[in-house]
């Protein structure tokens, strides 16, 4: 829409009605919220499950022969026996099927729905899992895991868009949050399984990948359950149907300010006919680059080398039989400290747990690195004492991760996008996430072999840069309606000059 002055309006809505918006948290919004979460749990259950199989023995020498005799040889180097990229792919060929299944969901979910794409992912996954579970070669276990990652794509990319949606304003950080802690408890899911799985010398890997059929069949039938969101109805033209479940959502029927924000939004998004291309324009700068640098810094701090691979990592170190039950102890933190975050995003704001969330993830990469490089040389096992130190380090860092970039590398690429390139965004979000989980995950095992304890200083360095990044650049959006996202980006010191302004349009700091 151009302007008198020859400049373009901000995409999404022109007026400020926030101070408007009625309504407070209700037990229909909670429970649709903890329904659709549980897609987080499908993610969280294949990082958990994948480090505890790829540590068991069965499983190694079924398909991973080589592996198997190397981990059997005393004298090879602890930081190299699980260097190969046949098991390095088995982990990271769900992601690549993930990143390119999420943008082919962009635009089901914009055209049918965020509950389609929810369903779409909870089949696929289901259908990965059960052929895992009965895989008897290569070739099959990987077309599971293939189809893992299109249920994954589908999930992540729907998940979030719809947590974003349903929040109330005031509380959207906690509840988008929910797909976080789904994710976390997953993940300690299915470290537990894996301890329990791993005493079936011959089939408890079959057990542990297929029971990842659960968190499928809840997506799935919780998908064909939920209300859809108010935003995706308007947005493709149930007018009437989306403001009655704006009004059941918010829990009166003075939700016209809310509503008519939408309604603007929704008719500017309807006349976007290539929201990718439409992303990429200048004025949208500012939410493309969170898009592309949020999950990527959320994957480069190491956090998932250590979900991924926790036991092989700890039986690197030399922990023998504790590698399990290890990993499940940062399991355990992760989810406590996501509890934590949920109660703290809409106080204290999402800059603030990011950035002091970085400089303690900083200060525990770095301690590791120093016990490793002066107290491990590869070859022999690590004390006891500096053990148990390594672990509580590792779960100082799991639980800084916990409370700041685990869920909010989430929450904010989801609630930064106007609503005409939301599907799209959120696309770009998931892609970039799963490009850099592939990297890692198909990466780590080589670098560690080649980095040994300089892995984790390599870590910390972007760490660093991450935190620097949100200090500068990211400001804050605690308590800011979703679709008036596009003022504070006028407000920012740096963004400002590539989001134009409307003169008609009084812009108050948002309290």
């Amino acid at each position: 829409m151009e302007k008198g002055d020859g400049s373009f309006a901000p995409a999404g809505v022109y007026k400020q009605r926030a101070e408007l918006y009625k309504g407070s948290l209700t037990s229909y919004v909670v429970i649709s919220c903890l329904v659709a979460a549980v897609g987080g749990a499908l993610f969280g259950y294949d990082i958990g499950v994948s480090g505890g199989v790829t540590s068991m023995d069965a499983f190694l020498k079924k398909f991973f022969y080589k592996v198997y005799v190397k981990k059997r040889q005393a004298q090879e180097n602890h930081y190299c026996k699980y260097n190969d990229q046949g098991l390095a792919a088995f982990t990271s060929s769900l992601y690549l099927a993930g990143l390119v299944a999420s943008l082919v969901a962009s635009p089901i979910t914009r055209k049918y729905g965020r509950r389609a794409s929810i369903v779409c992912g909870g089949i696929s996954f289901f259908i990965g899992a059960v052929l895992n579970a009965v895989a008897v070669n290569l070739a099959m276990l990987l077309l599971g895991r293939i189809m893992l990652g299109v249920g994954i794509g589908f999930g992540d990319q729907a998940v979030p868009l719809y947590l974003s949606e349903m929040a109330p304003a005031h509380l959207r950080g906690a509840l988008n949050m929910m797909f976080q802690l789904a994710t976390t408890s997953g993940i300690f899911t299915a470290n537990m399984i894996n301890y329990g799985t791993a005493k079936i010398p011959k089939w408890g890997w079959r057990l542990s990948l297929g029971l990842a059929v659960l968190p499928a069949i809840l997506m799935t039938v919780g998908g064909l359950l939920l209300p859809e969101t108010p935003n995706s109805l308007i947005e493709r033209g149930s007018k009437e149907k989306g403001r009655r479940i704006l009004e059941k959502i918010r829990g009166t029927q003075e939700v016209d300010a809310e509503f008519e924000d939408i309604v603007d939004a929704s008719d500017l998004a309807n006349s976007i006919k290539h929201p990718f291309r439409k992303i990429l324009e200048r004025r949208n700068r500012p939410q493309l680059v969170m898009a592309i640098c949020m999950p990527a810094f959320q994957i480069l701090n190491g956090i998932n080398s250590i979900l991924f691979y926790a036991p092989v990592l700890f039986q690197t170190m030399g922990f023998g039989n504790a590698t399990l039950y290890s990993s499940a102890l940062t399991g355990a933190v992760l989810v406590l400290s996501t509890v934590v975050s949920i109660g703290l995003v809409d106080k204290l704001g999402r800059r603030v747990l990011l950035i002091s969330g970085g400089i303690q993830m900083t200060i525990c990469q770095v301690i590791v690195a120093i016990i490793l490089g002066i107290k491990f040389n590869g070859n022999d096992e690590l004390s006891k004492g500096y053990s148990a130190l390594v672990v509580v380090v590792i779960c100082l860092f799991v639980i800084a991760f916990g409370w700041s970039w685990g869920p909010l590398g989430w929450t904010v690429p989801s609630e930064i996008f106007p609503l005409e390139t939301r599907s799209a965004g959120q696309s770009i979000t998931v892609a970039v996430n799963l490009l850099f989980t592939f990297i890692i995950a198909q990466c780590f095992l080589s670098l560690l072999c080649s980095f040994k304890y300089g892995i984790f200083l390599f870590f910390a360095g972007w760490i660093v840069i991450m935190t620097l990044f949100v200090y500068f650049f990211l400001p804050e959006t605690k308590g800011v309606p979703i679709e008036e996202m596009v003022f504070i980006w006028r407000k920012h010191w740096f963004w400002k000059r590539m989001v134009p302004g409307t003169p008609d349009v009084e812009i108050n700091e948002v309290k």
